[in-house]
């Protein structure tokens, strides 16, 4: 079956296709997180998976929202890096006290990095966020568009 014909087939989206589109958003951008950590620190944890997916889908939300209401593109690329770093950062925050020190796996340290938290978060990396943000709105938008056929 064509995953195009689920989708705004000419009538109102079900709830289910709704979360359908949600769950494979999340799992694509938790999948491609997942990739992007081998291929910059080679090695990553299947938690990240998780913890990228939420941040491709609200960091997604996010720009859509500011896009669809902000016309000077200049300063919702600026709004979007803002709250998308705020986002994933917080994100971050979360998963670290969960997998790293409730559960105690060292999935990642970040001690050594200037301006940390915990070690759990960094300035630095929310910077990088920051940057990723903007990839990530248009990636989520794009695959909204030609996969879904959602309307911008």
């Amino acid at each position: 079956m064509n995953i195009k014909l689920l989708f705004n087939n000419g009538k109102k989206r079900s709830a289910l296709n709704k979360i359908i589109e949600d769950f494979i958003l999340w799992i694509t951008g938790g999948l491609f997180y997942f990739y992007m950590e081998i291929a910059f620190r080679n090695y990553s944890h299947y938690s990240m998976i998780i913890c990228g997916g939420f941040c491709f889908l609200i960091v997604g939300r996010i720009g859509e929202y500011i896009l669809e209401r902000e016309a000077n593109i200049l300063k919702a690329e600026v709004l979007i890096m803002f709250f998308g770093a705020l986002s994933i950062t917080s994100l971050e925050l979360f998963t670290g006290i969960i997998v790293n020190v409730i559960f105690d796996m060292n999935v990642w340290n970040y001690s050594s990095v200037k301006y940390n938290v915990y070690g759990q978060i960094c300035l630095a990396y929310t910077m990088i966020w920051s940057l990723l943000s903007l990839l990530c709105v248009y990636v989520f938008c794009a695959i909204k568009v030609f996969l879904f056929k959602t309307p911008k």
